[in-house]
């Protein structure tokens, strides 16, 4: 136990190191870890190991596979966004369009998963703690067409970029430590504490910030099979130092994940070789701070998921579906030109309209509304097994047009992960 401690100190340290720029349901992953998001981002009510149970619902450590031992778990991400931004513009000298692709890169989130008994003899009460960059956003078009910082010439009023938001950066680090209890056979509870590590940059520097929330979680098996669960998330808010940078003046940003709820229901068929999970989701980003600024609203989310154990307790194939509406709100008829005084105050910093527009949909193009994925998991034994899966999100475009169609904005996001994780029960 002790050398398992020193092991997962120095995963979260490399975790805590990571960045990442992503998106799915907004600016959260659809499922945190290989297994639970190869079935669509499904968990709440029937995990597969202990990293999906910590942050699904902790309630649910009591029923994973793995219940029976003391779980480590450890995987990674290649997530790979595609991004492209447009601006199409009728000035004075004809029509003007420009557009580009965000930087290419594939970012690498690390994950690990804890959970253990804390009475051998009942194993009613089990510890988990877990760590992974779960939500994230970020484009960059440095040196590309979209990133003019003196485009609008308006003589003694100065000169003015092509648009807000060609660079942005946000990664959210989270560590969950948390404690479940099952009352009964077929009913356990479980809370988590929410420790946020975040980072911020938006061509001002990068400015970390802390958060803090909880989880809590329920489990129930009313019957052989079926198992129901239900969880909520607190809203979490970070604040950011002299993030904002706008003509000279630099403002600080506090944004805050939602409240979330969440409900699942999952049913083993074939003796439990076959199982099926559905699930919703209801994030309310339009009260979150920072979020509810930028015109984001309050997303649906459904997931699907199922496994299918080709081997029986070998091998497992695993796919899924989920939806999520895209939280960011369309504006039409706002005004073209920054300098005639209509804008929006955010936080204490004014932003004339066509650049809060450009800011928040080029800048946080967070729309991705489709997913597909697959995985296979195959057991080498009882106590070890190893994990693949592939999500891909469908492309998606968000366009906006100002009053007298003087100029339109747009972007167009699209996502693909592969991810790998290894199981160890001892």
């Amino acid at each position: 136990m002790k050398n398992t401690t020193k092991t997962l100190t120095g995963l979260l340290s490399t975790a805590l190191a990571s960045t990442s720029a992503l998106a799915t349901n907004g600016d959260n992953l659809i499922g945190i870890g290989p297994i639970s998001r190869a079935m669509g981002g499904t968990g709440i009510a029937a995990p597969q190991d202990a990293i999906s149970a910590v942050f699904a619902n902790p309630a649910a450590m009591c029923f994973t596979p793995g219940c029976a031992y003391s779980e480590v778990n450890f995987g990674g991400t290649l997530f790979m966004p595609q991004t492209s931004g447009s601006v199409s513009l009728m000035t004075p000298d004809g029509p003007y369009e420009a557009s580009a692709d965000s930087k290419k890169n594939v970012y690498a989130i690390p994950a690990i998963g804890l959970s253990v008994p804390i009475d051998p003899e009942t194993r009613r009460w089990r510890f988990g703690l877990a760590a992974y960059g779960v939500s994230g956003l970020g484009v960059d078009y440095r040196n590309t067409s979209l990133d003019q910082p003196q485009f609008f010439d308006m003589g003694p009023q100065g000169q003015f970029p092509l648009i807000q938001g060609e660079f942005t950066s946000l990664m959210i680090m989270k560590f969950a430590p948390s404690v479940s209890y099952q009352i009964l056979p077929n009913l356990s509870v479980g809370l988590a504490g929410h420790i946020d590590y975040a980072t911020l940059d938006l061509r001002n520097g990068s400015s970390p910030a802390y958060g803090f929330g909880a989880q809590v979680g329920v489990v129930w098996q009313p019957i052989d099979h079926l198992s129901l669960g239900a969880t909520y998330v607190t809203e979490q808010r970070t604040e950011f130092d002299s993030v904002l940078n706008y003509f000279g003046a630099s403002r600080d940003l506090a944004l805050a994940s939602p409240q979330t709820v969440g409900l699942g229901a999952a049913y083993g068929f074939m003796q439990d070789r076959l199982l099926l999970a559905v699930e919703g989701k209801w994030l309310n980003w339009g009260d979150a701070t920072g979020y509810d600024d930028f015109d984001w609203e309050d997303q649906w989310v459904a997931n699907v998921g199922v496994q299918f154990a080709a081997i029986e307790k070998k091998l497992f194939l695993r796919a899924g579906y989920g939806y999520g509406s895209n939280p960011v709100k369309e504006n039409n008829g706002w005004s073209p030109d920054p300098t005639d005084g209509q804008g929006r105050t955010v936080q204490g910093m004014y932003f004339p309209d066509y650049y809060y527009e450009t800011f928040r949909v080029i800048g946080f193009p967070a729309i991705a509304e489709h997913h597909v994925t697959a995985g296979i998991g195959y057991a080498f034994s009882e106590k070890f097994e190893a994990n693949l899966g592939y999500m891909h999100a469908f492309e998606n475009t968000l366009s906006e047009t100002s009053a007298g169609d003087f100029a339109e904005i747009s972007s167009t996001l699209s996502e693909d992960s592969v991810e790998l994780g290894f199981t160890w029960r001892f």
